[in-house]
């Protein structure tokens, strides 16, 4: 009988991605596990052609030979003899070793793991100035750590804890659920796998005590409000060996007096005259980094916006720095000195005479208005 073709065998698409293949082997692995399909034959071929097919898709040098040549790049046989050489080989991708993790959690295999120390979280609060320039920040938190007086055992000093006699020191408990074996955490020990008998005075057993941490972080220019910078290793510790956490340190800038922040662009409303407006003129702005000076040009509009090019922030992915966006108004004065007003007043009269495009066109569609309003 002709061999089916690997991709067929698992469902996917040729092109399909590691990730893919991973989740339909796992999945019809499930499917055809011998311990849910007792003395069906069919269902153990269909286990180990699945896992033949994921041996050769899985590894990237017999999958380009594979999708080369066929079967016959990948000499068209199969290494697996029995379920237990399935376990061994591909025990890693469910999480253990010779039938753990997946396998060893519907199945029955496995034994108590260790697991990696929770994470932790931290504020931090920023200027505007200090997120566009990076700076360095003590944070103080606190965080569950190993208990020194009993290196983290829970046990006092001088005693051992005893292995649980529930679940023989494993941690995990079997329950049956119809045809299979499914594991559950042990409710005397936790999933510990052992229990404390004489517990350390200085963590009352628990293994961790919890303490004020100081750590200098350096915060990168650029971050936003709302981020989020990750410390390796500097969460919890574990209380089964495994790893310790991560601190996730939360950022908070805070709002400008000046500037509005727009991803790495920051906005600016700049107030100018109307002399200045309509005549153009050369301003000074303020920038994060000093003052800065830029041109407007006659007719200025209020609202009208110019650009101060690499005035912004800086990209913390380490992209182009942003730009200063001036959005110009035009600011009215509620005061004005007798000689503005004589001034103004003259404008005013030449206005009658010569009025502008703008107000001209305004003015004629406020005549035809009223005019077809009375017709």
């Amino acid at each position: 009988m002709a061999k089916r073709d690997y991709y067929e065998v698992l469902g996917v698409e040729r092109d399909a991605a590691d990730r893919e293949i991973a989740k339909a082997y796992r999945k019809l692995a499930v499917k055809f596990h011998p311990d849910s399909n007792p003395g069906d034959e069919e269902a153990s071929q269909n286990f180990k052609e699945a896992a033949e097919a994921y041996e050769v898709l899985s590894d990237q040098e017999k999958r380009g030979r594979y999708d080369r040549h066929g079967h016959a790049g990948v000499n068209g046989g199969s290494q697996f003899g029995s379920a237990e050489d399935i376990f061994a080989a591909f025990g890693e991708m469910f999480g253990g070793g010779g039938g753990g993790g997946m396998f060893g959690d519907l199945f029955g295999g496995g034994g108590s793991r260790s697991r990696r120390g929770n994470d932790v979280r931290a504020n931090v609060t920023l200027t505007l100035e200090e997120a566009a320039q990076g700076v360095n920040k003590t944070l103080k938190f606190k965080r569950n750590q190993s208990c020194e007086p009993c290196d983290g055992s829970g046990s006092k000093p001088g005693s051992q804890p005893e292995h649980c006699q529930q679940c023989g020191g494993r941690g995990q408990v079997l329950q049956s659920a119809g045809i299979l074996r499914v594991q559950t955490t042990c409710p005397v020990c936790r999933g510990a796998g052992q229990i404390i008998v004489d517990p350390c005075g200085s963590c009352r057993g628990q293994g961790q005590v919890s303490k004020t941490v100081e750590l200098d972080v350096a915060i990168p220019a650029g971050v936003d409000d709302g981020m989020r910078v990750r410390l390796s290793g500097e969460g919890e510790s574990s209380t089964s060996g495994g790893p310790p956490g991560d601190c996730y340190v939360f950022i908070t800038v805070k709002q400008h007096k000046l500037f509005h922040r727009d991803s790495e662009n920051l906005i600016l409303q700049m107030p100018i005259s109307y002399t200045q407006a309509a005549l153009g003129a050369e301003i000074e702005v303020p920038t994060l980094t000093g003052r800065d000076k830029f041109k407007i040009t006659p007719g200025t509009q209020s609202g009208e916006v110019f650009k101060l090019p690499g005035r912004g922030m800086p990209n913390p992915q380490g992209g182009r720095t942003g730009d200063l966006l001036v959005q110009t108004y035009i600011e009215t004065p509620k005061k004005i000195s007798t000689e503005q007003e004589e001034l103004l007043r003259k404008l005013a009269e030449l206005e009658e005479t010569e009025v502008l495009p703008e107000r001209k066109n305004f003015l004629q569609r406020l005549t035809d208005y009223f005019s077809a309003e009375e017709s």
